[in-house]
């Protein structure tokens, strides 16, 4: 029973984190919503990010402050990958055609692309966390290790996009996609076991 439940719940529990983020968030559901709540979510993950980029360029003029001129190649491979993830996630310019189109998405796909979407708002905080990281490590032995992780978070916000983007894209295929009631499967899924 708990298994049943879990698949029931699974995919609001996705939809409630994000909710948590971005406040007007209605899901993909609704294929007459599904434009509106993708341009949503993307203006507002490129406007957060934006404001990280900011802070790291702040920071790149404080290593300058510093005496730390050597830093600021690393930070700016960090800002560089921050600023490429804010111009795809404001431009995606990929076949949503396919997503926007299909009348159901299949579950495990939406699931994935809550999944994604909500890796991408929860880096948000890692991120800035990151960037406090790296203010409080000026003139420490720890500036080099700080940086590191804050540029591996900023690829980390690419990477992630990128395989929003791909299960995106599988979409895009001329049939139309169904999706079962998570009830349904289960029930589905138990009779095939008989």
């Amino acid at each position: 029973m708990n298994d049943i439940l879990e698949r029931v719940t699974g995919e609001s529990d996705f939809i409630k984190k994000i909710l948590g983020k971005l406040p007007g968030f209605r899901g993909y559901v609704e294929r007459e919503d599904r434009r509106n709540a993708d341009k949503l979510l993307r203006e507002s993950i490129a406007e957060r990010f934006e404001s990280l980029w900011h802070r790291i360029s702040s920071l790149q003029k404080e290593a300058i402050s510093n005496g730390e001129i050597e830093k600021i190649d690393d930070l700016e491979s960090s800002a560089i990958k921050l600023r490429q993830f804010i111009d795809r996630i404001k431009t995606a310019s990929y076949g949503y055609a396919g997503f926007f189109d299909v009348i159901k998405v299949n579950t495990e796909e939406l699931n994935a692309i809550y999944q994604y979407d909500l890796q991408m708002l929860e880096l948000e905080d890692e991120i800035s966390r990151a960037i406090d990281n790296v203010e409080t490590s000026f003139g420490t032995d720890g500036l080099p290790a700080a940086i590191r992780h804050l540029t591996n978070l900023s690829q980390s916000c690419l990477d992630i996009f990128n395989q929003r983007k791909e299960v995106i894209v599988k979409m895009e295929e001329p049939e139309i996609i169904e999706e079962m009631n998570p009830i349904q499967e289960i029930i589905k899924d138990e009779n095939e076991e008989k």
